[in-house]
């Protein structure tokens, strides 16, 4: 073609005014959203620290302590399963410190994702709260399935049996043959469970907080009886050998150990639930710290406590059963009554995280809203409850259909590969703000930023590296359907790109 001429030019306009779109397109994506853009709460101001650590506690200790630690200890870690924890714990401290210091200075009810937005943009903020619904949506669906068992089990001790086409998932999956269906119709247990919590959601904060501390001082009362009680049966022969020998890829050794890391992690999920209510702490520029680390320390010290009694009352090998701690509780008969009140324990737990988990979702999902990722019916307050009720039904709904439906470990997972994504965002973001914004009032700042940061961020990476190759397709699968809702609704509509749009209205 010649370089001149009206077809030359055309051409070149055509190509100039794409390098434009997509250089335009590329800004859009990478731009970022003031830190001060969301102060303004619309929800009640009702809880204070020990609600927050209560909150955190709440979310924390459930299906992980009560279902996951067997499992992880009888496929993975054997006795080892003290260093998974010590070594989830820390990627968790690294993290929550990061978590500490945004949550202070950006109090809003996004989490991860509004802290990726002021820093890292649009795009990869989208993608994390993309990646949250896999954290908290997904974990209360995942731990309805373990109440829904914890349940059935206790009603069976007192002579009642729901059989298992209404009390199990109906789809499991099965080493070496995938995901196969078990004759089952509808995990009953785990829809209703769901259904109630939402309900109590949707009414009110206060009431959700007052129920939670309720339910969080019975578990952990549960916890220290079985710590308690279970040191004195502890018989030092079954640590070992401590790191059992290497069998093959994440079975024992220090593979089994990181791998079991990756998994447990999933027990401490719940901690940055704690930043989603900053729009309901009554102070959060100094609860929002107290609450998030608060409960992630108390929460650490039980969970190693808890699985150095475990392994040690009982042959890790026993353990690969769904209700681990109430199994080793029943090898002992002079602990009978201690068996009940653990499962009794487990329900409450497990409930609490169920509610946190609801309850931290919906409010991500206003929060996108408010930002125009999402339609705006998400970010409806109701106008009596202050609580944002079209997203906590929606949350509601979401999980119970996938928790009447799912298993535990298909959805555990999952969790776990969200969970971990946010937790490196968010740590790389706070470098990323000490340099782009060191004006900013930091009411909480993380001590040796550049070093636990990173630290935190390596941590989190090699977890997520460690979870089984099926989880990481199944993650690409719901990161794929993000990018496309993203790319269909949330680019048009962000409030980002409403200034440029009244712009040119004004010209008209």
């Amino acid at each position: 073609m010649p370089r001149s001429g009206p077809s030359y030019r055309s051409t070149l306009r055509s190509k100039t005014n794409k390098q434009r779109l997509e250089r335009t397109v590329a800004m859009s994506i990478l731009r970022t959203q003031s830190v001060h853009a969301s102060h303004t709460s619309v929800l009640r101001r009702a809880l204070g620290p020990g609600a927050l650590i209560a909150l955190g506690i709440g979310a924390i200790i459930g299906t992980g302590i009560f279902v996951l630690t067997g499992l992880a200890a009888a496929q993975h870690a054997g006795p080892a399963l003290v260093v998974s924890f010590i070594m989830a714990g820390f990627a968790c401290g690294m993290a929550g410190l990061c978590y500490a210091e945004f949550a202070a200075m950006i109090p809003v009810s996004g989490s991860a994702y509004s802290y990726s937005y002021a820093t890292l943009g649009e795009g990869v903020a989208w993608l994390v709260g993309w990646l949250l619904v896999l954290e908290y949506l997904f974990a209360a669906a995942t731990v309805s399935v373990g109440w829904s068992g914890y349940v059935v089990s206790l009603l069976r001790q007192i002579g009642v049996h729901l059989p298992d086409t209404i009390s199990q998932s109906p789809f499991t999956r099965v080493e070496g043959r995938g995901i196969i269906a078990t004759g089952a119709i509808l995990n009953v247990p785990a829809v209703l469970v769901v259904a109630v919590i939402t309900a109590m959601c949707y009414s009110g904060i206060k009431q959700s907080a007052n129920f939670n501390t309720a339910v969080v001082t019975i578990k952990v009362i549960v916890i220290v009886l079985f710590i308690v009680f279970g040191v004195s049966c502890i018989n030092v022969a079954n640590w070992h050998p401590f790191i059992p020998p290497n069998e093959g890829p994440g079975r024992y050794g220090w593979d089994g150990v990181g791998q079991a890391a990756a998994i447990v992690f999933f027990a401490y999920l719940g901690f940055d639930a704690v930043s989603t209510a900053a729009q309901e702490a009554s102070n959060p520029q100094r609860d929002m710290p107290i609450g998030i680390l608060g409960s992630l320390i108390v929460c650490t010290i039980l969970y190693i406590a808890v699985s150095a009694v475990l392994t040690g009352m009982v042959r890790y090998t026993e353990l690969n059963v769904s209700a681990p701690i109430a199994y080793t509780l029943d090898q002992y008969p002079s602990l009978g009554w201690l068996s009940f009140l653990i499962k009794i324990g487990a329900v409450a737990g497990m409930t609490s995280v169920i509610l946190v988990m609801i309850l931290a979702q919906s409010r991500i999902f206003l929060t996108m809203s408010q930002d125009g990722l999402l339609p705006g019916a998400f970010s409806r307050v109701h106008p009596n409850f202050q609580t944002p009720g079209f997203s906590t039904l929606v949350t509601g709904t979401v999980a119970a259909f996938v928790g009447g439906l799912l298993p535990v470990n298909i959805l555990g997972e999952l969790v776990s590969f969200g969970t971990l994504t946010a937790f490196l965002v968010v740590c790389i973001g706070v470098l990323i703000l000490r340099k782009t914004r060191p004006d900013l009032k930091r009411p909480f700042r993380v001590p040796a930023a550049p070093v636990i940061c990173t630290l935190g961020a390596l941590s989190c990476g090699y977890l997520i590296y460690m979870l089984p190759t099926d989880t990481w397709i199944r993650a690409a699968v719901w990161t794929l359907i993000g990018v496309t809702i993203y790319s269909l609704y949330g680019y048009k509509h962000s409030v980002l790109n409403r200034p440029v749009v009244r712009k040119t209205v004004s010209r008209g």
